[in-house]
């Protein structure tokens, strides 16, 4: 046990650099997005959701395009892009598909 902890202690993107702490502490955006699940979608922002997604799919992308690979900034990354991608769906959803009023007319025809 002692040398696989030694391993990760030692590791180019372990606890002994910036690789190891940006997207350890970046979980806490995932975190306030996962607690923010239980908010009324018609307080959620569209801009904020798909800048959060977006960020998501580009940065878990760039976790495998750098040396080493960054499993923690991996992980971190596809957390915001599936919170951020909820949340938009939740948005959406409530938005244009609440029941409240008839959806507009989609026949063109005239």
């Amino acid at each position: 046990m002692k040398s696989k902890l030694q391993a990760l202690w030692n590791h180019p993107a372990g606890p002994k650099t910036i690789h190891f702490w940006a997207p350890t502490f970046k979980w806490g955006l995932s975190i306030a997005n996962v607690s923010d699940f239980s908010k009324p979608p018609e307080t959620l922002s569209y801009p904020q959701q798909a800048v959060i997604a977006a960020s998501g799919v580009i940065w878990s992308r760039y976790c495998f395009v750098i040396t080493p690979w960054n499993w923690n900034l991996f992980g971190v990354n596809s957390a915001m892009a599936c919170t951020g991608f909820y949340q938009l769906a939740r948005k959406i959803r409530h938005d244009y598909y609440s029941g409240d009023s008839p959806p507009p007319p989609t026949d063109m025809s005239d």
